[in-house]
């Protein structure tokens, strides 16, 4: 058995799907995307991340023929569908709702996809017991003069080149970058956070995306009352954190314990990194931790 997607008004398995080779999503990169997850098959802020995909789509032009509830109720739908088999294999997913420009001159009929990738056994999983391993690469986040960081889309080989940089340092490494002015703004899929002083600190969206995953953290951070502040983050701030952490749809949030090589803090994870892992377990009703750990590969 395989999971079920929702292709262009239909269901099929997940590894039979195919889109033409003429899709401007493959051509162009003319796609936009959204993808959030589940907790013991409940999807996590869904709303949310619709909202922002909307919001993709409308800067970017398309028309999903959708509107946000179909959208929402057909993804509800797709869960749904998959229950058994995500009970039967232990498992929970990402749930990623895609659009693409479709094929041919714009104004025809986008390819809409609603896709489930379970979350597997994941290379960063000993990252919860030692830290990331962060690599600040080269390679820069795109300037919001050329693409705007709010859209979240696929046009990503920044990122796919950042990654090849940390990798030839290390296979696990993850990268971190900066924007154009040197200050730190994401990584690929994540957003970043310093610890100083009980502090949280996060950059600003200029060249970040707003991400969902960035939003919980804020807000639990609030509830527990902690001080967050959005500002500018260099290189130096980074290396002189008390902590450091990764927070991405997959893993919710990531100690980091190295970044070039040089220790972040005193013991890994930290005690704000702690604090916010437990209370998104008991937000979730699932220790996030101990779920990766005991995924499939």
């Amino acid at each position: 058995m395989e999971y079920q997607i929702w292709l262009n008004g239909e269901f099929v398995e997940r590894d039979k799907a195919q889109v033409s080779l003429l899709d401007r999503g493959f051509r162009l990169g003319d796609v936009v995307f959204d993808t959030s997850r589940t907790f013991d098959g409940k999807v996590f802020r869904l709303r949310d991340h619709l909202e922002r995909f909307y919001r993709s789509l409308k800067y970017v032009r398309i028309d999903p023929h959708m509107s946000i509830d179909e959208m929402e109720a057909k993804t509800l739908e797709v869960v749904a569908k998959n229950e058994d088999l995500r009970r039967q294999r232990h498992d929970d997913y990402m749930i990623t709702q895609i659009v693409s420009g479709g094929i041919g001159t714009r104004g025809g009929d986008p390819t809409i996809a609603i896709v489930i990738d379970p979350l597997g056994s994941p290379r960063w999983a000993p990252a919860y017991e030692n830290g990331a391993n962060i690599v600040i690469s080269k390679t820069r986040s795109y300037s919001s003069q050329s693409l705007d960081p709010k859209v979240k889309h696929y046009s990503r080989l920044n990122f796919v080149l950042a990654e090849l940089e940390a990798t030839d340092f290390d296979p696990n490494a993850i990268p971190l970058l900066l924007d154009l002015e040197g200050n730190v703004s994401e990584s690929v899929g994540a957003n970043f956070f310093i610890v100083r002083a009980g502090k949280l600190i996060v950059p600003r969206t200029e060249s970040t995306l707003q991400g969902v995953s960035r939003l919980t953290i804020v807000e639990i951070a609030e509830s527990l009352g902690m001080p967050v502040e959005e500002g500018t983050i260099q290189p130096y701030d980074v290396y002189t954190a008390d902590e450091a952490l990764l927070c991405s749809t997959p893993y919710c949030i990531l100690p980091v314990g190295h970044v070039d090589g040089r220790q972040i803090g005193s013991e890994v994870p930290g005690p704000v990194t702690n604090q916010l892992l437990a209370a998104w377990s008991e937000m979730v009703g699932m220790d996030i931790v101990d779920q990766i750990s005991r995924l499939p590969s």
